[in-house]
C-alpha cells in the first residue's frame, strides 16, 4: 500500500489566514517510511532559510493503485550563466525555443520578479499573450500528488550527474509531472530558498533545462510561471496538476 504524506508550513498563522508561506514537501511512500518521512518534513519546517514555522499542516492519504498514471523523467541538462542577467537571458532563449513566445517569455520573468513575497503555488501564463489565466490570485496552481517510482534509482541518477540535495530532487519529479499535462507548453521557476539561486527552464519538448544563478544570493523570493496553449482546457489541466497522482518513471528519462 502506497500512502501520500504532504507538509505545508507558515509563519503568523495559516496560509488561508495570512501567514507567510515557508516551505512545503510531499511523497509518496510506503507505510513503513511515514514515520521517518513526518520527522524529516517537521524538521525542514522548523530550519528553513526562509524562517522557523509556526503552524505547520500535514496530512497523510491512502493512494490506490488504480489512481496512479506513471510518467517519464524528463532528461536533465544544464546552461552556463555566472550572472544573474546572463541565467535570466539564459531562461529567455530557453522559453522561446520551447515555444513561448518572446513577449510573454518576458511577462512570466517579469511576473517572478514582480512578486514581494513567494507564492505557494504557480501562475498559468498564456504563453501567446502572457496573459494570466489562472484566475487563483496570491495562491496559484499547487502542484500535488507526485513523487519517482523508483526513488534509488532516481537518487543515483542525480548522483552520476553531481546533483546532491532536495531542491533539484523535488523540482525534476514536480517539472516532469507538470510536462506530462495537456496544454502545457514550458515551465519557469526559481527557487524562493535565500541561500539557492539555481533556477530552470523545463517543457516536454526539451526536457528539465538548469540554470545556474537566476536571483542575487539572499534574495528570499522566488517563484513558477507554467506556460499554457491558447486552446487549453484550463479546468482539466488545473485538475491534474492538484489532484491526479503521478509517479515519474527515472527508468524511462
Amino acid at each position: 500500500m502506497l500512502y501520500s504524506v504532504k507538509m505545508r508550513s507558515a509563519q503568523g498563522g495559516p496560509h488561508e489566514k495570512g501567514g507567510r508561506h515557508i516551505s512545503g514537501a510531499e511523497r509518496i511512500l510506503s507505510e513503513e517510511k511515514i514515520e521517518q518521512t513526518i520527522i524529516a518534513m517537521l524538521r525542514r519546517a522548523q530550519e528553513h532559510q526562509r524562517g522557523t514555522a509556526d503552524f505547520v499542516s500535514l496530512k497523510v492519504e491512502v493512494v490506490k493503485p488504480a489512481d496512479i498514471f506513471y510518467r517519464p523523467l524528463l532528461p536533465l541538462s544544464s546552461c552556463t550563466a555566472g550572472t544573474v542577467e546572463e541565467g535570466r537571458a539564459a531562461a529567455l532563449a530557453e522559453l522561446i525555443k520551447a515555444g513561448v513566445s518572446a513577449a510573454a517569455a518576458a511577462a512570466g520573468i517579469a511576473q517572478i520578479t514582480g512578486l514581494r513575497d513567494s507564492m505557494r503555488g504557480a501562475m498559468l501564463l498564456d504563453a501567446v499573450t502572457g496573459r494570466r489565466v489562472d484566475g487563483l490570485g496570491a495562491r496559484g496552481v499547487r502542484v500535488s500528488k507526485m513523487d519517482c517510482d523508483n526513488a534509488g534509482r532516481y537518487e543515483a541518477k542525480l548522483v552520476e550527474k553531481g546533483l546532491l540535495g532536495d531542491h533539484v530532487r523535488e523540482a525534476l519529479v514536480l517539472a516532469s509531472k507538470v510536462a506530462s499535462a495537456a496544454g502545457i507548453v514550458a515551465e519557469l521557476c526559481w527557487s524562493d530558498d535565500p541561500e539557492y539561486v539555481t533556477g530552470y527552464v523545463a517543457s516536454p519538448k526539451y526536457g528539465y533545462r538548469r540554470i545556474p544563478i537566476m536571483k542575487e544570493y539572499g534574495n528570499p523570493v522566488g517563484g513558477r510561471v507554467f506556460f499554457t496553449e491558447p486552446e487549453a482546457d484550463l479546468q482539466k489541466l488545473i485538475a491534474y496538476l492538484q489532484d491526479q497522482v503521478v509517479l515519474i518513471r527515472p527508468e524511462e528519462g
